[in-house]
């Protein structure tokens, strides 16, 4: 916490920080279950499961920035489960074990400058060649950790109707990155990437060709169950800073937690958060004991992604008038009320946006109720 100022105002964050975080055994906890047997010299958590991985983000969140979460975690939480789960032997053994340890970095590149929520249109593409290589050519945007990254997990059109992933390196020519300046998370290293004829080796393809559409649905899941934790915590650190300032802060001869309508502010922002909080619970018990639980939660973590980030917005808002003017600067009393008000889109349109998400929550419940009726 005593460094988020420097690296807000740095964009970036320093490797040796995640290197102590892998050493330590917690950047392993929100890669998967399966993430801990790639790092022999780290003590997996007895009884490990995604509370553990709730438990880490949400005290990480503590720090309240976005940059700071996703500068040290969001690439590995959803870059690296796709070589965990569906890669060769050899490829994970190239690539995971340096980022669980913090010693890389790897990103996720999905999003383009035409296609955000809706995957299917990527207009990246791979052309394999007769020397068992594919061209690369394309360009990907807002990718997290994109400007650091050794590692990038590519989606791209191996043929007009059919997504793949190809894992890239950052010493294979024709790469160029570009930090972009964007409104919040600056720590995070939000980039713009440009694939000009990269030369990727075949047995740098993920699972199997077609499939990565796939690959990429099964990890979207897990990655919105992450941001609900962080944003959350966000909203509750909104909450609790706003109740300790307004027992410090007087207006009108007295002090503002004695002015009924910031209790009702208050009071509004804690029955949100621990509405979400209790839901959260609850799915990640599901997460724990459901079978095949990432697919038949899709819908609920959908609607509760939408839920947690407009709850993170209203308690961003809410605080931000209690501290009044004090919000508005980049230091002092209201700064992680001013840094959190930056972050709230980042949470509420990466990962699916509000509206793609309220939708998919209906759609699936309609193909729930429809296949219990047949039953």
């Amino acid at each position: 916490m005593p460094h988020v100022s420097e690296w807000e105002r740095a964009k970036t964050i320093p490797r040796s920080v995640a290197i102590e975080l892998g050493t330590a055994g917690l950047l392993p906890c929100v890669a998967g279950k399966n993430a801990y047997d790639f790092v022999p010299s780290v003590t997996r958590p007895d009884n490990f499961d995604y509370f553990h991985e709730l438990i880490f983000i949400d005290e990480l969140a503590r720090s309240a920035s976005g940059g700071v979460l996703w500068g040290l975690i969001e690439g590995l939480q959803i870059g690296l489960p796709p070589v965990l789960n569906f890669a060769s032997d050899s490829l994970k053994k190239k690539i995971a074990s340096n980022c669980l340890l913090g010693r890389e970095a790897i990103c996720l590149c999905i999003t383009e400058p035409t296609a955000g929520s809706d995957v299917s249109a990527i207009r990246t593409t791979a052309t394999k060649t007769s020397n068992n290589t594919y061209i690369l050519n394309g360009e990907k945007k807002w990718i997290t950790n994109g400007i650091f990254a050794d590692w990038f997990t590519v989606a791209c059109k191996t043929s007009p109707n059919a997504i793949s992933l190809l894992m890239v390196h950052k010493s294979m020519p024709g790469i160029k990155t570009r930090r972009m300046d964007c409104q919040g998370v600056h720590s995070s290293g939000t980039t713009f990437i440009q694939f000009e004829n990269v030369t990727v080796p075949a047995d740098h393809l993920i699972g199997t060709e077609g499939e990565g559409f796939k690959y990429i649905m099964k990890n979207f899941n897990h990655e919105r169950w992450g941001f609900v934790v962080q944003g959350n915590r966000f909203a509750r650190v909104c909450c609790e800073e706003s109740l300790k300032y307004a027992t410090k802060r007087k207006t009108f001869g007295k002090f503002l937690i004695d002015h009924e309508v910031i209790r009702w502010k208050l009071a509004e922002m804690i029955r949100q958060i621990e509405a979400t909080h209790a839901w959260l619970e609850t799915i990640t018990y599901q997460m724990n004991t459901m079978d095949d639980a990432m697919t038949k939660l899709a819908g609920p973590i959908s609607l509760m992604k939408a839920h947690s980030t407009k709850v993170f917005e209203y308690c961003a808002r809410e605080a931000s008038q209690i501290f009044g003017g004090n919000s508005y600067t980049q230091s002092g009393m209201g700064e992680k009320i001013e840094r959190l008000y930056r972050d709230v889109r980042a949470y509420a349109i990466p990962g699916g946006s509000e509206e793609i998400l309220l939708d998919l929550g209906v759609r699936q419940a309609i193909k729930q109720m429809n296949k219990s009726s047949r039953l």
